[in-house]
């Protein structure tokens, strides 16, 4: 197992990105490596840290003005090689055909419920390392 892993967190709101902290903590399950988060509050900054390499999830908020968490997805999608898993926040449930168009692994909704979170990041994780090996 890797020593830890590296997950970006893009949202224009600080509250949210310390809501994604909180319910995933330093370790979403047993099972996966400590986690390092990558805060970013705009797109110029994702990419640049996408560019860099190294991350393993993307947490993107749906919410994020005026680049949304969807739309990077589907950004990120089409330009960064070998793009991390990407787990979208979504505003409301009626949103996931949303986070379907803009391809996101998975999709939770807000506020984040800690349980939820943890296991679709962890989820997200185990996938991606496992595809490393």
């Amino acid at each position: 197992m890797q020593a830890t892993a590296r997950v970006l967190v893009y949202s224009d709101n600080a509250n949210t990105r310390e809501q994604v902290r909180l319910a995933a903590g330093r370790r979403p399950a047993a099972d996966v490596p400590p986690v390092e988060y990558i805060e970013c509050a705009t797109l110029p900054a994702v990419l640049s840290e996408l560019d860099k390499g190294g991350i393993d999830v993307c947490v993107l908020d749906g919410e994020t003005a005026p680049a949304g968490g969807m739309g990077v997805c589907r950004q990120i999608k089409d330009e960064i090689f070998r793009c991390p898993p990407v787990l979208v926040l979504m505003g409301r449930p009626q949103d996931a055909w949303l986070a379907t168009w803009s391809r996101a692994d998975a999709a939770v909704t807000l506020p984040v419920d800690p349980v939820e979170f943890g296991e679709s990041l962890a989820a997200l994780l185990r996938t991606r390392l496992a595809a490393n090996h």
